[in-house]
């Protein structure tokens, strides 16, 4: 190789690494920068993220990322999307982190990069207690409308698992589709167990009933997302994670917003 392509060679690689350390480091400073941590929810999925009765954003996450910025010293700016625009908002630049009760999944990860898991939930199906459904083979059949949320890991299962149902889907919160089964315009539905029963005291006593059969193997986990190129909020959201576990507020927030219903009353 010759001196001045070995020159050229090595100031591209310099360049190169230099502009890669910039977008490295780039949203974590930006933030701070800007006195301000942009965060993407969908607001219609309480008790993770939802207008409360003053019209303020409350829940789970929401609590989550105040701390974050309280943390950085920076102000927190909620940003509400439709499920299937969260990611758009996320890559687009719009937000810094995506804050949702959201599944890692292989395809998501080839496009934005997820947090360490904040907690676990698993798929489950419903229905009225007037069903006559008791196992997945019984609603496994054409004649049965299945309701689902858009983009959901839950629609996932369901065409997954549910084959020959006709498989509805809707835009919104949990409570979409509990609304849908309750009104008859669904036989039943597929989402996370902490998603439906979170919103269950919201309708009539009795009006949902649980299938013991659980969909899928195990748990999944729900995580935080950053840009792929947002290295340092990514180690520093997981930092954050684990700061919270250690000092007693993870706990809280958990026991406040996803093991009980004192929420419902203050908000």
């Amino acid at each position: 190789m010759s001196r001045k392509k070995m020159v050229s060679t090595i100031l591209a690689f310099a360049i190169t690494v230099f502009f890669t350390g910039i977008c490295f480091a780039g949203t974590l400073s930006e933030i701070v920068k800007r006195g301000e941590l942009r965060v993407a929810v969908q607001s219609g999925a309480a008790p993770y993220a939802f207008f409360d009765k003053n019209g303020e954003q409350a829940g789970s996450m929401i609590d989550f990322t105040k701390g974050m910025a309280d943390a950085m010293g920076v102000k927190l700016k909620v940003l509400d999307f439709d499920w299937d625009g969260l990611i758009p908002a996320l890559l687009s630049g719009k937000a810094d982190i995506l804050a949702a009760d959201m599944t890692p999944t292989l395809k998501r990860a080839l496009k934005i990069s997820f947090t360490d898991p904040w907690i676990e939930v698993q798929p489950c199906m419903f229905t009225t207690p007037g069903a006559s459904f008791k196992t997945l083979e019984d609603i496994n059949k054409p004649e049965v409308t299945v309701g689902v949320l858009l983009g959901s890991t839950g629609e996932t299962m369901a065409k997954k698992y549910l084959p020959n149902a006709k498989i509805k889907s809707y835009k919104g919160g949990g409570r979409m589709v509990v609304q849908a089964l309750i009104a008859g315009h669904v036989d039943a539905g597929v989402n996370d167990d902490l998603a439906v029963l979170t919103v269950l005291p919201d309708f009539p006593p009795n009006s949902i009933r649980l299938l013991d059969k659980r969909l899928g193997q195990g748990k999944d986990p729900l995580a935080f997302a950053v840009r792929q190129e947002s290295v340092n909020l990514w180690q520093w959201v997981n930092l954050y994670l684990k700061t919270v576990r250690s000092n007693g507020d993870y706990d809280a927030n958990i026991a406040y917003w996803l093991e009980g219903i004192e929420w419902k009353k203050d908000h």
